[in-house]
């Protein structure tokens, strides 16, 4: 949704019209139809949003008393059946004209083109299909759209005299208008369609508040027979005893915090009690955001005094746990706790280790179920990762968490799994990074590995490029890259033994160093290749070649560090090159194709694609009109 100058044709004095892009267009349209089968979820997420500039108002009152709540603050849902109106009111912070445009014009945060073609997949799906779609593609206020035919939101922030109106029918665009509110707060004002009568109903509110919306602290009340009825226990869940609690509130209380649909993977309830105090409902998610989790790297578990919501940015668990959804509350700072407080009270510091080492205790006890285990791995294993490379304290700890695949093994594997099975005479752990796993299971860099019988780990997460640095051993054996050479694997017999007589490489690998110049760093024999005539190999001091391409790509600049060519011996084309040497004839060309074939065979383009392009032509024309040629 753009925010561009107002058209000319203005329907009343100072109001502007905006135009959807013919994208969001679109997605307002899925949101509306594609939806459909759970409209009830609307007032879950007007509910929310209502809280959430509740909780805004009151922690910022904290500082600034000035925008101190109103005696009996709450949230107010008013249906008219006669004018066919519903009303959702709360006295929160509001928003300026520029934040109603920027906040009623975001969908699916993580992209809408991404989000477009997603919700046309799921477009036909059946109804049964389709409840989680709200939740999983983050559409929250839009989902107004599914039960009304015209949204107006008045809303007037705190601190400013002035007030603005937001309106649309969910369709080509949207109004902004100067408008009029007494006091700062936000009413949402929904023209309910004629298919919709029964959101106009004060019991069957009530009772999608008390599915959804039971545990918000804040009042909900909704006007029945003129009068305001309460419609929720605001109870703190967390503060219940676990005996008191069942498992369906525990999931409706974990939808509600993580607009989620599914049920969580694991929950976590306890109380902490002694020098420090604090109580944690905690969630795993049992599905992955459709938002990517690298858009932030934050924790957004939710920080409460005393029942009280003071932030959600208290990064009360370390970004590699930031999947964790949930709510700690402690009786250990004062309910005026500021931002920078936060960062620098001990209090905080020792809330965020014990919550972590909780975490990961939940983690390592949920680890001993394989399949189980396998599920969360698929969903949150790479951002869990990302804790072998930053958090030093739980290296360790995430380590023995992280499964990985394996060149021989199928399913997820874990290192202790890998030195388990570790060949006699093996002293290290090996593993390969790419870019994708298709691509690692066929590459070259496996041969001689596969050929001894030795396990290789196939890592193929952004994040697996840097965290074996940091991890460097696990169990005292050391990890690493089968494509830094040297691989010592000649106390490791063939499985089969090598097949064809080896070529005399003494006058060829220096007639390959001589044609390749600067273009790599040493070229050498290896016994890690079977099937294929050459690899590449990085220095045994520097990085992998997986981090050098990476790097590259970043734009980052990389040391002066060439590949060095390894060469099989007793591959045919070794032993040609070996034997055209011998003969008197030139080899440079055939030096520079063999190296550019050890670059794609790699993933990477040729130093010169036209060069080599004129290079593999020559060859086959020499070979076409060579005597022997069939």
């Amino acid at each position: 949704m753009s925010d561009h100058a107002p058209a000319q044709d203005q329907a009343h004095a100072g109001e502007e019209r905006h135009e959807f892009g013919a994208e969001v267009g679109r997605l307002l349209d899925l949101v509306v139809h594609a939806l459909y089968s759970e409209r009830e979820i609307f007032l879950r997420e007007l509910v929310a949003n209502a809280a959430d500039a509740s909780d805004r108002r009151r922690f910022e009152a904290l500082t600034d008393p000035s925008r101190a709540l109103p005696d009996g603050a709450k949230i107010r849902i008013h249906p008219d059946k006669e004018a066919r109106l519903l009303t959702v009111s709360d006295d929160g912070t509001g928003m300026s004209r520029d934040e109603l445009a920027r906040n009623l014009g975001t969908i699916a945060r993580s992209g809408t083109r991404a989000f477009g073609q997603d919700m046309a997949k799921l477009e036909n799906a059946k109804p049964e299909d389709r409840p989680s779609l709200i939740g999983q593609f983050g559409v929250g206020f839009y989902a107004a759209f599914m039960v009304a035919d015209r949204v107006e939101v008045t809303s007037r922030r705190v601190g400013e005299q002035e007030a603005w109106r937001w309106s649309s029918e969910g369709q080509g665009s949207y109004t902004l208008a100067p408008a009029t509110r007494d006091l700062p707060g936000t009413d949402i004002v929904l023209h309910i369609k004629s298919d919709a009568d029964e959101f106009l109903e004060p019991y069957r509110l009530e009772t999608i508040v008390r599915k959804w919306a039971d545990h918000i602290t804040w009042p909900i009340t909704i006007v029945r027979d003129g009068s305001d009825v309460a419609a929720n226990e605001g109870t703190a869940l967390w503060r219940k005893a676990k005996s008191e609690i069942t498992e369906e509130q525990y999931t409706e209380f974990y939808q509600h915090i993580g607009h989620m649909f599914d049920k969580p993977w694991a929950t976590l309830h306890w109380r902490a009690e002694g020098t420090l105090e604090f109580t944690a409902l905690l969630f795993v998610p049992g599905m992955r955001p459709f938002e990517p989790m690298e858009s932030t790297r934050e924790s957004r578990v939710r920080l409460h005094v005393r029942r009280m919501f003071i932030t959600d940015e208290a990064a009360l668990l370390p970004p590699w746990l930031r999947f964790v959804q949930g709510v700690v509350d402690t009786e250990d700072l004062p309910l005026n706790v500021s931002r920078e407080m936060l960062q620098a009270t001990p209090v905080l510091a020792r809330i965020r280790k014990a919550v972590t080492n909780r975490v990961i205790s939940e983690l390592r006890s949920k680890a001993k179920d394989a399949e189980t285990y396998a599920a969360f791995w698929d969903n949150f294993g790479p951002v869990l990762k990302e804790g072998i490379w930053e958090d030093q304290d739980h290296r360790a700890d995430v380590a023995g968490l992280s499964r990985f695949r394996s060149s021989s093994e199928a399913g997820w594997v874990s290192l202790a799994d890998y030195v388990g099975r570790m060949k006699p005479g093996q002293e290290a752990i090996y593993f390969l990074v790419g870019d994708n796993h298709d691509a690692l299971v066929g590459s070259a860099q496996l041969e001689g590995f596969q050929a001894r019988g030795i396990e290789v780990l196939l890592l193929s997460d952004q994040v697996d490029a840097f965290w074996p640095e940091r991890l460097d051993r696990f169990d005292d054996k050391p990890l690493r890259s089968v494509t830094q050479g040297l691989a010592d694997l000649s106390s490791i017999p063939l499985i089969d033994g090598p097949s064809g007589d080896a070529a005399n490489v003494d006058s060829l690998i220096p007639a390959l160093k001589d044609a390749l110049g600067d273009a790599i760093t040493d070229a050498r024999t290896t016994d890690r290749l079977v099937n294929s005539a050459m690899v590449l190999a990085a220095s045994q001091t520097g990085p992998d070649l997986q981090m050098q391409r990476l790097m590259r790509r970043s734009g980052q600049k990389m040391p002066s560090s060439a590949p060095i060519l390894e060469i099989n011996p007793h591959h045919p084309l070794i032993r040609a090159l070996s034997a055209r040497l011998a003969d008197g004839k030139p080899i440079a060309d055939a030096a520079l194709t063999l190296l550019d074939l050890a670059r794609i065979q790699d993933g990477e383009a040729p130093a010169d694609p036209a060069a080599f392009a004129r290079r593999v032509a020559d060859a086959l024309v020499g070979a076409a009109s060579s005597p022997t040629a069939d």
